[in-house]
């Protein structure tokens, strides 16, 4: 772990996020200077985490590319309870070649690239059942998102998986019934789940 790759890695992550605030415009409309600084310091932080936590690894470039995207796709769905296909597809291919190439670097790296593949299709498959069962509460995009936040927690073994995969319900369930108590919601309440899968992954990126 690095203090000092994460002191390089915030002011970038500030930079990134201000700058990819017009990705939003198609779902949340122009940019403004407080949205591009919202994202900014969202980003900063989680550039920063990982920074702190993977230091100067190979694995880190497919860990800031999540800490880039995952900002926005928080955003847009506490905006308009939508993950777009447009954040969350290319997501697949790009974690997993950006994964694939710290392979050769990391010890370990072939059983890690294997467990990131499994990550991901189990908790895909986890999500795709509830949708199944339960469509009002898990949409589609969380369906899509859930495979990507799997294939970068599997990466980082079973520990770091499991912490994620739990660490989102708990986390959704404590502000549904938080809401609940306040009397600001019901159980039959529509509010996004992205940000709390966000959340759940990066608290098993840091346990993981």
């Amino acid at each position: 772990m690095s203090l000092g790759v994460a002191a390089l890695a915030a002011p970038a992550g500030a930079a990134v996020g201000w700058f990819a605030a017009p990705l939003t415009a198609a779902y949340c409309g122009p940019p403004t200077r407080r949205r591009r600084g919202v994202l900014a310091v969202l980003t900063a932080a989680t550039f920063a985490v990982a920074g702190w936590r993977f230091g100067a690894h190979a694995d880190l470039a497919a860990f800031l590319y999540l800490g880039a995207v995952g900002p926005l796709l928080g955003f847009v769905d506490v905006r308009v309870r939508r993950l777009p296909d447009l954040l969350t597809l290319p997501s697949y291919g790009i974690g997993a070649a950006l994964l694939a190439v710290a392979v050769p670097f990391a010890d370990g790296g072939g059983t890690r690239f294997r467990n990131a593949a499994i990550g991901m299709a189990v908790l895909w498959f986890i999500y795709a059942a509830q949708h199944f069962v339960w469509p009002d509460a898990i949409g589609r995009g969380d369906v899509k998102l859930s495979g990507v936040l799997g294939l970068y927690l599997g990466w980082l073994g079973l520990d770091g998986w499991v912490t994620g995969a739990l660490a989102t319900f708990f986390i959704g369930g404590a502000y549904a019934l938080g809401l609940i108590a306040l009397r600001r919601g019901s159980r039959k309440s529509d509010m996004p789940y992205g940000p709390f899968m966000l959340a759940g992954a990066l608290l098993g990126i840091i346990a993981g």
